[in-house]
């Protein structure tokens, strides 16, 4: 383990998580936030004395397609120069949406074609295909799939849904998802870390694919309530997703559901291979989804969130 470790994207949803466990290594964290990621010369200055630099920001929801490529291929090409410059290794997190849809009965590997169906897929693919473009960096790339855990605020609406009685069941029920624990996601990092796996593209992931409505049952379970699941017409879905577009461009933020996450709700699903991810790294899941969705409703129980 290197003794310092330079993070962009530390006050998000995972970078907390990873500043934690590194913290508990005795690891010097040097944080950078978003907005430093565009300065090259200022960034080298922040990543000098980092033997590794871990780039996390990026835009996840955004109204305009220019918002995921300034964040997520700009700003990713910025901190890629940077820590080339600097000498220090970069660990990219990408995502399972850079490499596209696929079932479980066929699941991705890293050396498929990708094929991503979003703006935010195409805009990760392409912050990939930047890192790799620097000369001499030495680089790793890890794509989560579905990340969730304690201070998760993506999956929050649904915790919520659970506890009001009622569970909206939208798309295809039977599509199936490549999820993790954010604390499965925290030791690939660690072990990225620790283990210099050069050039090397890596899914991470539970072993275990999950259903929609296994995540909503999922979900109900952590919750405790009787909450009813209730599919809901496509046709009804679409129009929902629509004005969701609309209502999110009035407030200036995309709303929970809109049509890009439509479009990724009605695809076969997202499924992809971690065998890479034990052989190079040795790591395997370790927290199922009962687990992790119990450990999540506890936390924001106790937060006050639920």
């Amino acid at each position: 383990m290197t003794d310092r470790v330079a993070v962009t994207g530390a006050t998000g949803f995972i970078g907390r998580h990873l500043v934690a466990a590194l913290a508990c290594r005795d690891v010097d964290v040097r944080a950078i936030h978003r907005s430093k990621i565009f300065d090259v010369s200022e960034l080298t200055d922040l990543c000098r004395g980092a033997g590794i630099v871990v780039h996390l920001a990026a835009v996840v929801s955004a109204i305009h397609d220019r918002e995921y490529a300034a964040i997520n291929v700009d700003g990713t090409r910025a901190v890629a120069a940077a820590a080339q410059a600097a000498g220090a290794r970069l660990i990219h997190i990408s995502s399972l949406a850079a490499a596209g849809p696929a079932p479980a009965s066929a699941p991705r590997s890293e050396d498929d074609p990708p094929r991503p169906m979003t703006a935010y897929g195409r805009s990760k693919l392409e912050s990939e295909r930047a890192v790799a473009a620097v000369a001499r960096l030495r680089w790793t790339i890890l794509r989560p799939g579905l990340v969730y855990g304690p201070g998760d605020r993506a999956m929050l609406p649904l915790f919520r849904f659970a506890r009001a009685g009622l569970l909206p069941l939208a798309g295809r029920p039977t599509a199936a998802y490549t999820v993790i624990h954010v604390s499965d996601v925290v030791r690939a990092i660690e072990a990225a870390i620790d283990r210099d796996t050069d050039g090397e593209t890596l899914f991470v992931g539970h072993s275990q694919p999950v259903t929609a409505r296994e995540m909503l049952e999922g979900v109900r379970a952590a919750v405790g309530r009787r909450a009813a699941i209730v599919p809901i017409p496509p046709a009804i879905a679409r129009v929902a997703a629509a004005i969701g577009d609309l209502a999110g461009a009035m407030r200036g933020r995309p709303l929970p559901l809109n049509r890009r996450r439509w479009a990724e709700m009605t695809a076969e699903g997202f499924v992809c291979r971690v065998d890479r991810l034990r052989d190079r790294l040795g790591i395997v899941a370790q927290i199922d989804l009962r687990e992790g969705l119990a450990q999540t409703a506890e936390w924001y129980r106790k937060k006050g969130w639920l």
